[in-house]
């Protein structure tokens, strides 16, 4: 993985995460690698043990901790059986340590977590307790994990999420709730509209512009003077 390292990718890549002293991604260190070329070790190395996986989530490296993600995702979308799919969600739990940026939890949780939630509606209360947490990124894994609930027309778990996180004062959070927010529009617009009407004046501001991004300008308007 090293030969495909770019320092002056990487040296853009920590500026762009956020890594300075007091930032979300302080201290993360990258290679310079792309996504692409990381997507491509990944499907080459997807038989790695669950052993080698978790040294790569443990990296300091971010690129080599999304690889070993990556690979997580496309065991857990390979796995057959209920327990295998279960045995899965709780190791990628047991490693969220080493999933501490806003793209390593876009790009797995919603695969992993959100997809074993649909699954088992019984275990979704988990995502009200992730979302109380102190740490940025457990907040995060709950909210965009619904992304796979969301695309199952089932909307009840991020209504309750945007709500108990509209006094949360991280960015990612208002940026993730709008997305998600928006996402559920595509699927019911109706329903987006409900929401809207009783909680767009209290919702951050970048989270209703996010919301909002796919409705008519009059309404964007509309929801932005309110």
């Amino acid at each position: 993985m090293m030969k495909e390292a770019d320092a002056d990718k990487g040296k853009f890549l920590g500026h762009f995460f956020k890594t300075g002293k007091g930032q979300y991604g302080e201290g993360d260190k990258f290679l310079g690698i792309t996504v692409p070329v990381t997507r491509a070790l990944a499907k080459q190395y997807s038989e790695a043990s669950l052993e080698d996986v978790a040294v790569l989530i443990k990296n300091s490296y971010h690129e080599i901790r999304l690889l070993g993600l990556l690979i997580l995702v496309s065991k857990y979308e390979k796995a057959k059986a209920d327990n295998e799919r279960k045995a899965l969600v709780t190791f990628y739990h047991a490693n969220r340590k080493g999933i501490n940026n806003w793209d390593l939890v876009d790009l797995s949780v919603y695969k992993i977590w959100g997809d074993y939630l649909r699954r088992h509606p019984e275990k979704r209360s988990e995502l009200y307790k992730y979302s109380r947490s102190k740490n940025l990124w457990d907040r995060r894994l709950a909210v965009v994990s619904t992304i796979a609930l969301i695309k199952n027309g089932e909307f009840e778990e991020i209504i309750e999420l945007a709500k108990m996180l509209l006094n949360d004062k991280e960015d990612l959070m208002h940026k993730a709730v709008g997305w998600m927010l928006r996402e559920m529009g595509k699927k019911d617009e109706k329903v987006l509209r409900h929401f809207l009407d009783e909680y767009a004046t209290r919702l951050p501001r970048t989270a209703l512009r996010y919301a909002i991004e796919r409705l008519p300008e009059k309404e964007r308007l509309r929801y932005l003077r309110m």
